[in-house]
């Protein structure tokens, strides 16, 4: 099985140029393999943010190698990146960051229109198959204010698939729901997975829901360690 996602000896460190530089990620060697669904965790202050931001090609390393499906992505330029994470990378954050002025639709249509440069009619016959697949086939209508918690997450579950990424990177996607919301959100990020096979990380900092995926990924002081009953 190919690796969407290479990192060798990655390094990234803040306050380049000034007196004071601090390392938080020391020599990260990883991989993640096309249809793998995997949890990151660690605690508090460990470089899981900074790790995430790096592999969906936030953020650029101070020194070390990112490939993403297989291609290098030292010295491309900021547009190259941008077409790049577009075509490969979907992200759900905790907050979903749905457009409050836009509907459910609207919402998970913008990654088509920002890549097409206009609404097309496939792009919406797509938003609207995907919003069916998360069950809100009757709330494509609705704008983010007249959707619970838990539904506006499902849309951004949405978004985040418009472009059939083959890599959805979730950080805490569950980490502001209830326990009830939280649970279906996990379980459609898995019936994602395996339905259409899109490799899929997930931060989180709740070991019950991390026990659940497949492979668990454990960040502690810039390094990765052996995950807890893993040698």
């Amino acid at each position: 099985m190919t690796s969407i996602i290479e990192l060798h000896q990655i390094r990234k460190s803040y306050g380049m140029g000034t007196p004071v530089v601090t390392e938080v990620l020391h020599g990260i060697d990883l991989s993640i393999r096309d249809g793998e669904f995997a949890a990151l965790t660690g605690p508090s202050g460990s470089g899981k943010s900074t790790l995430l931001n790096l592999i969906g090609l936030l953020e650029k390393p101070t020194s070390g190698q990112i490939l993403v499906g297989g291609q290098d992505t030292e010295g491309l330029d900021d547009a190259a990146v941008t077409a790049l994470r577009g075509r490969a990378i979907g992200f759900i954050f905790q907050f979903h960051h749905l457009l409050p002025g836009f509907t459910a639709l609207e919402n998970v249509m913008m990654p088509s229109i920002i890549d097409a440069g206009w609404p097309t009619i496939a792009a919406k016959d797509v938003a609207l198959r995907l919003l069916e697949q998360v069950g809100l086939k009757d709330a494509a209508d609705k704008r983010p204010s007249q959707l619970s918690g838990g539904m506006q997450q499902r849309v951004a579950v949405a978004r985040a698939l418009s472009l059939s990424p083959r890599l959805i990177l979730a950080d805490e996607p569950t980490g502001n729901l209830d326990t009830h919301s939280a649970n279906d959100i996990f379980e459609l990020l898995h019936s994602v997975n395996q339905q259409q096979q899109s490799a899929c990380l997930i931060v989180t900092h709740d070991p019950a829901l991390a026990s659940r995926c497949a492979r668990q990924i454990q960040i502690v002081d810039g390094q990765l360690v052996p995950a807890p009953g893993l040698s």
